[in-house]
């Protein structure tokens, strides 16, 4: 199929997990728009993700709503089967699904840390294998893309800065970090590219009150030094070039996309 420069990702089949907000759901939107089928994941709000998948379908684009709860093995296997029985073949898996559980160290419960572990890594692994074991099935096709199959796991800015009060977060996500990278090294030579995005302080649900609470909202813009938080678009047109051929030669980075958040702000004025 010859590239598109309008529509990026034409003919391909998407699965982007915790798609129905946020900025799974900015990234479902976006490739849709690039040409995609997309497969939208929801855990708990299947309102939400309909939404989506009729507003996505009446712009004449494809899509189809898949519960599945990450972190649940059966589930995850039985959600890749829906999407392989309606869309014959996966291209690109978005694993995005993440929750927070924030508590300081001493009063943070074992719950806390294995369900923040469980979604946010293990969900990671086990969607991310099943996309695998169907790239290796599939083979390269290249009237589809240049790859046999493309992974993007979504990670944060706390994969390289540490976070006190948000231990089980933090080590959730360099956690995954580790795992992109050993998966991109074992794959690649069969055509799979792995990448990773690090959003830094996205507008999203999960953080609604540092943007609503005025105070919190300028503390939080001191460490951006690019001056203005995060939209899920931002990360949308970045998942976009990833996942598409003008991306084929990057295997096993992380793109940060976090309007200079990782480059230490504090220390400015201390250099």
């Amino acid at each position: 199929m010859p590239y598109d420069p309008v529509r990026p990702l034409r003919g391909q089949k998407a699965l982007v997990t915790g798609g129905s907000s946020g900025i799974g759901e900015g990234i479902a939107r976006a490739f849709a728009a690039a040409g995609a089928a997309v497969g939208v994941n929801y855990h708990s709000h299947p309102e939400a993700a309909e939404r989506i998948v009729t507003e996505i379908r009446s712009s004449g684009g494809e899509a189809l709503a898949l519960k599945a709860d990450v972190a649940n093995e059966v589930e995850v296997q039985a959600m890749f089967a829906v999407l392989l029985e309606t869309f014959g073949r996966i291209d690109i898996l978005i694993a995005n699904s993440g929750i927070q559980k924030d508590a300081s160290f001493p009063e943070m419960s074992q719950d806390q840390w294995r369900r923040v572990l469980d979604v946010n890594l293990t969900g990671q692994f086990l969607c991310a294998r099943e996309a695998v074991r169907r790239f290796l099935t599939q083979g390269i096709d290249p009237s589809v893309s240049r790859a046999a199959g493309k992974i993007i796991c979504m990670s944060s800015v706390h994969e390289v800065i540490p976070w006190a009060g948000h231990v089980n977060y933090a080590a959730s996500k360099g956690g995954v970090m580790m795992m992109m990278k050993s998966l991109a090294q074992e794959t690649a030579e069969h055509g799979i590219r792995v990448n990773g995005i690090a959003p830094g302080a996205i507008r999203t649900p999960i953080n609604q009150e540092a943007w609503e609470m005025p105070e919190a909202e300028r503390r939080l813009l001191e460490l951006i030094p690019y001056g203005r938080g995060g939209e899920p678009e931002d990360v949308a047109n970045a998942a976009v070039w990833l996942a598409s051929d003008n991306a084929d030669y990057v295997v096993g980075t992380t793109l940060f996309i976090d309007g200079g958040m990782t480059l230490y702000p504090g220390f400015r004025d201390n250099g």
